[in-house]
């Protein structure tokens, strides 16, 4: 993964200087003005935090952790909020992508690999059940988790929201009968493509609360696309339909 750092004052003072943080490691059972402030800056900057027993960090760190370690990314991490606004101003048609659980480091790799080539504005992970930005999935990448911004939220369902009120229509992935083709909606709107990983796909209320719901038709009834694949098709189509503006 990522480099590691551990002790009390190492690991806040990383969080406090704004360094993009991949996960926080806290030590199960201590409590205390420790325990209280990990948890406030977990809370504060949108880290995912994982307790462990003491055996886990000791594995990680060594001894001398102080019951807190933390892996430093290698991206920083951005706000959508911010983001958003600033493509509409250049005059550009947002172009998202939203990913649901996609958890396999490889597949998230290459999944930036392809939104940097198609031109999308922003990735939108949620904090719990994401691939990490880790070494692994900079090498899947080809570098291009360096390039392509990546925006960790806390909660899918409520950006969803935000970005419906934003205008932007949501387009989620799924292997059912009520599904359009990729080829009949309009991505030529601005849009962010939501797509789960591949054993689970999107979560029910997700598809439920998009605007259009696509799959990719398919020659066979063979197991669906490796989920990069499909994410590449779909960027694919945005920009096909969007070359003809």
């Amino acid at each position: 993964m990522s480099n590691l750092i551990y002790g009390h004052h190492p690991v806040v003072e990383a969080i406090r200087a704004g360094k993009a943080v991949e996960k926080l490691f806290f030590q199960q059972g201590v409590r205390g003005e420790l325990e209280k402030e990990i948890r406030h800056l977990a809370k504060e900057y949108n880290i995912p935090l994982q307790v462990v027993p003491k055996e886990k960090l000791n594995k990680l760190a060594g001894g001398n952790h102080q019951g807190v370690a933390a892996y430093l990314a290698l991206v920083d991490f951005q706000s959508i909020e911010d983001i958003l606004p600033l493509v509409f101003e250049q005059g550009q048609i947002p172009l998202l992508l939203m990913l649901d659980s996609v958890s396999d480091v490889r597949n998230f790799g290459a999944i930036c690999r392809s939104a940097e080539c198609m031109g999308v504005h922003a990735i939108i992970v949620p904090q719990a059940g994401s691939a990490p930005a880790n070494e692994d999935a900079m090498k899947s990448s080809a570098g291009a988790l360096a390039r392509v911004r990546i925006c960790r939220v806390r909660s899918l369902f409520s950006t969803l929201e935000w970005l419906q009120q934003a205008g932007i229509q949501i387009v989620a992935t799924a292997l059912t009968a009520q599904a359009y083709p990729t080829y009949e909606v309009d991505f030529t709107l601005p849009t962010a493509i939501l797509m789960g990983s591949e054993g689970v796909g999107v979560h029910p209320k997700l598809i439920k609360m998009s605007d259009q719901v696509v799959k990719i038709p398919q020659a066979t009834d063979f197991d669906s696309l490796n989920v990069s694949v499909a994410a590449g098709i779909l960027l694919y189509e945005s920009i096909r339909q969007r070359a003809v503006l």
